[in-house]
């Protein structure tokens, strides 16, 4: 339990440089430890600052825990020990305590949660990066209310200050070459803190699906909703994976595959926006009516303009993955191929364009896809793997391609990861090719 959190920037560097300042120790007694001759691995290295990392992060919350949430997601980039701990961040961190919940309910609606409500658990049921979410009555409804953490909004601008200069300096780029990139990102971590907004896009994306099977949605209550406090309904089920656990039938699996599959490819087709936060933790799986998928938290939601969608569905295309005329002019037009590359570094890029667009477009290019083969998802982190070994590639150290596509990117890789841990086999819907 959490009764205060850094929320002034000179507390929350000071947290990071004690973050720093107990790795390094952690570093020097585990070369001491050698030194001597006693037993000290990697691994235990590994899970001592992994959980000193966490500890800080879970401390901090806001972006920085964020960020463990969305590095969880990519089990390829981190050693075992902290994806293990930094998957803890998907479900649940410590909470605020009672007094702090209710301060944050009298300064958005002058009254206590108690006065508010039926009935109030003061013990949060779920913890996570923004804000936490207990459990509450009204008139016989059971209701979800979600409560930010205080100063989550105005700590995410000096957050990202605070990490920029370690991450440019590590990866050897200059500001001017990654704002784009910090500024999509700003963005979007900037919108998850304005409940407000999440409750607009909820209601509308839920409205829209409504023709989609399989599916539950959240009723919003705006009446007991404000800009850093969000009410709806109480959705019923289990995470992933608490519902693995239960042993469903590859039926209801892949009924379960099946609507987020058919959710998304709505959303990115139809509606050219994404939820685009999909970690296990936004999704509650329920063994009724042969599998039924609650979906939560439209805080992180990517609008994709049309000249974005246009071009990231002509890149996935099998048409232009054969045709590399067509492929290199597209990958210019994303930003990925540039005047000033050498031919040698143009070829590179290409090829390596190539072999990507193929294997995260494989599940387009054909009616049914059986995300159940691991061997998948084992490719695409292999390839990860590969890419960031080459040796000509990591000399390129500056990004290339359109800043929109790190949160497309991001949504399908997570879809892929999911339904991949559910074993389910989809049918595709394969879409008509984009012109562009």
């Amino acid at each position: 339990m959490l009764n205060d959190i850094p929320t002034t920037k000179v507390a929350r560097a000071a947290r990071f440089a004690k973050t720093g300042f107990n790795v390094g120790t952690n570093y020097i007694k585990h070369y001491a430890k050698k030194a001597v001759g006693a037993e000290s691995t990697t691994a235990d290295l590994h899970a001592a600052n992994a959980a000193e990392l966490y500890g800080t992060l879970s401390e901090m919350k806001g972006s920085v825990l964020k960020v463990a949430q969305m590095l969880a997601m990519e089990k390829n980039m981190l050693p075992t020990a902290y994806a293990d701990q930094f998957a803890k961040a998907q479900y649940s961190t410590p909470p605020l305590s009672g007094p702090l919940v209710v301060k944050a309910f009298r300064d958005a609606f002058g009254k206590s949660p108690y006065q508010l409500f039926d009935e109030f658990e003061p013990e949060a049921r779920q913890a996570a990066s923004i804000g936490q979410v207990h459990f509450a009555r009204k008139d016989g409804k059971e209701l979800a209310v979600k409560v930010q953490y205080p100063g989550v909004a105005d700590s995410i601008k000096s957050d990202i200050r605070l990490v920029k200069p370690i991450a440019l300096r590590v990866m050897g780029l200059s500001e001017a070459q990654v704002r784009p990139y910090l500024e999509e990102v700003e963005t979007r971590l900037l919108e998850e803190t304005d409940y407000a907004l999440e409750l607009r896009r909820g209601q509308e994306i839920a409205a829209r699906c409504q023709g989609l099977g399989n599916l539950e949605f959240p009723a919003y209550y705006p009446e007991y909703s404000t800009a850093r406090i969000l009410t709806m309904d109480w959705l019923t089920g289990r995470h992933l994976k608490e519902f693995l656990a239960t042993n469903p039938s590859p039926e209801v699996r892949n009924q379960l595959g099946q609507a987020l599959w058919d959710f998304y490819q709505f959303q990115f087709n139809t509606l050219h926006q994404l939820h685009a936060d999909p970690h296990p933790g936004n999704f509650l799986m329920r063994a009724d009516n042969g599998g039924t998928l609650g979906v939560l938290d439209f805080g992180c939601v990517k609008v994709v303009p049309q000249e974005v969608y246009q071009l990231f569905t002509a890149l996935l295309a099998a048409e232009t993955i054969a045709d590399e005329t067509r492929l290199a002019a597209l990958l210019t037009q994303a930003g990925v191929l540039r005047a000033t590359d050498a031919p040698a570094m143009r070829k590179l890029y290409l090829r390596t364009m190539q072999t990507s667009l193929e294997l995260v477009g494989r599940p387009f290019h054909q009616a049914t896809f059986d995300f159940g083969d691991p061997t998948y998802m084992a490719a695409l982190y292999a390839l990860g793997d590969d890419l960031m070994a080459d040796p000509e590639l990591r000399k390129q150290r500056e990004p290339r391609g359109s800043e929109h596509f790190i949160y497309l990117n991001r949504t399908y890789v997570g879809l892929f990861a999911l339904l991949t841990e559910l074993g389910a086999v989809i049918e595709t819907h394969v879409p008509a090719p984009v012109t562009v």
